[in-house]
């Protein structure tokens, strides 16, 4: 084996390897503990129920009739009824930052609505702190910079405020100062572990996160170095391997080195698929980019003007009404060329009604009709369980869905939610291909494994195993290179004073 390779390999033992270790150890505490997110189930549980008046003030709403919109929803802030919508993107407008912050409109008087008040700020929090059953009241929201929880959110929805509870769990929320939405929430638990497990692993803190280019960069060629190290040690483990005077075969080494060694030998191939699909979740210079649900999303929705979507929207106090009040939220769903409403109560429940308030549940022959052109359409499916490219992680996924599968050159696979019609999840080759080598590999995230606890009896022996090769290596490569310093300090000083 070229002297060269193992010098490398040795020096980035020191690094590299401790940066792998690290990656381990955070790995056992990622496998409980996600970086801490608000997903939509709980920014909706936050909302306070629907209060609209009899006639909302649609008319009044400043905005052009044939204007395409992407979506538009009705809910509560700080005991006030908005409008909030968000326009299609369009080549002439600056369309990221208006997609990620609606503009928002009072709907009992259509005038446009400005960055909340401090009252308001606080009627926000405790709306939020009554839907989620905190007891505590927060602290008056104060204005925060970006910090660890935030490096995600900061930027479209700056300035932010924070509000703390002072509850047993110590949560904390952060709202818009733009929009008024609660776009974080962290508890004291999830912020000492995220510490411990996402931040290390995904290597997020906020001084190299907040510049999402040098991060990806970093990530990618740490990741690289990390791939390079493991193959360059399962060569050398391989070369040294040695036939006893007994004639068996097995390692020369004894102590650490034999464990290193040995272990080296079994689990590192398993260290180089986690080294590479850590490197593949990226998606490194567009290797595995994925196109899968846009043009779909686009065939099922259209692009309905704003005309069509505020005729849809003046039976939002006939639909509030026809849920009894349980309502916090009622959003526009087309499909297929026509206009519907969603009605989400806090628990997450979804009605559909029609343009005119009337329900209306998606029938089959509807959503066959909204698939029909070219591509065509395979197969479609009504699924009641999960599948080997729709299921949850950490949390169930949303059931039933629809599974349709077209006779595109992709065979683009679409999953769409039984209840409202709209597009869930989409994957075209690219895509499955990501899923078995980043979310296969990387978290041993097969089918077969998925039950609990029978992949956790599986997944941590293998990273104790992987953890141990990581460590050892580090540990063994930091001694010898102390030892070639001395040695060569040795022979750079005069004869006279060593």
């Amino acid at each position: 084996m070229p002297r060269a390779v193992l010098i490398a390999h040795r020096w980035l033992g020191v690094f590299v390897g401790l940066l792998m270790t690290l990656w381990c150890l955070s790995g056992f505490v990622m496998i409980y503990v996600d970086y801490p997110r608000l997903d939509l189930g709980a920014q909706v549980r936050g909302l306070a129920p629907l209060r609209l008046p009899a006639q909302v003030a649609l008319g009044a709403v400043d905005i052009p009739a044939d204007l395409p919109i992407t979506s538009a929803r009705v809910e509560m802030r700080a005991g006030r009824p908005v409008l909030r919508v968000v326009p299609a993107a369009s080549a002439d407008r600056p369309i990221p930052q208006m997609r990620t912050t609606p503009a928002a409109f009072d709907l009992e008087t259509g005038r446009p609505l400005g960055p909340p008040s401090p009252a308001e700020l606080r009627r926000i929090a405790a709306d939020f702190a009554k839907g989620h059953g905190i007891a505590s009241s927060a602290q008056p929201p104060t204005e925060t910079g970006m910090d660890q929880w935030t490096v995600q959110t900061y930027r479209r929805n700056a300035p932010l405020y924070r509000a703390d509870y002072g509850d047993p769990a110590g949560t904390e929320i952060y709202i818009s100062g733009t929009s008024g939405e609660v776009v974080q929430q962290t508890t004291r638990f999830q912020r000492f572990w995220g510490w411990l497990g996402a931040v290390p692993h995904w290597l997020y803190p906020t001084i190299l996160r907040q510049d999402g280019a040098l991060w990806s960069q970093v990530v990618i060629w740490t990741s690289l170095a990390g791939c390079f190290l493991t193959m360059t040690g399962i060569w050398a483990g391989i070369v040294r391997v040695r036939r006893r005077r007994d004639g068996t075969i097995g390692s020369p080494y004894k102590g650490l080195w034999w464990w290193h060694h040995v272990f080296g030998l079994f689990f590192g191939l398993l260290t180089l698929t986690w080294a590479a699909s850590g490197l593949l979740s990226m998606n490194p210079w567009g290797l595995l980019d994925s196109m899968g649900g846009f043009a779909e999303r686009q065939r099922l929705a259209g692009t309905p003007r704003w005309s069509e979507m505020r005729g849809a929207l003046s039976a939002a106090a006939k639909v509030s009404e026809q849920r009894a009040g349980t309502a916090v939220r009622i959003e526009t769903a087309p499909l297929g060329g026509r206009m519907f409403l969603l009605a989400v109560n806090a628990d997450g429940e979804t009605r559909r009604f029609d343009a005119k308030g009337t329900a209306a549940p998606l029938r089959e022959q509807e959503l066959r009709a909204a698939l029909a052109g070219t591509p065509q359409l395979g197969s479609l499916d009504l699924l009641a369980e999960e599948d080997a490219y729709y299921y949850g992680r950490k949390s169930p996924a949303r059931l039933p869905v629809w599974r349709a599968v077209l006779k595109d050159g992709e065979q683009t696979r679409l999953y769409i939610d039984a209840a409202s019609g709209q597009l869930l999840r989409a994957f075209d080759r690219n895509g499955r291909s990501y899923r078995w080598l980043q979310d296969g590999l990387h978290s041993l995230d097969f089918p077969v494994l998925r039950k609990r606890p029978w992949w956790d009896l599986v997944v941590l022996p293998l990273l104790a195993a992987v953890t141990l090769v990581c460590a050892t290596g580090t540990w063994m490569a930091w001694n010898k290179v102390l030892r070639d310093w001395r040695r060569w300090r040795r022979r750079r000083l005069p004869a006279g004073s060593r």
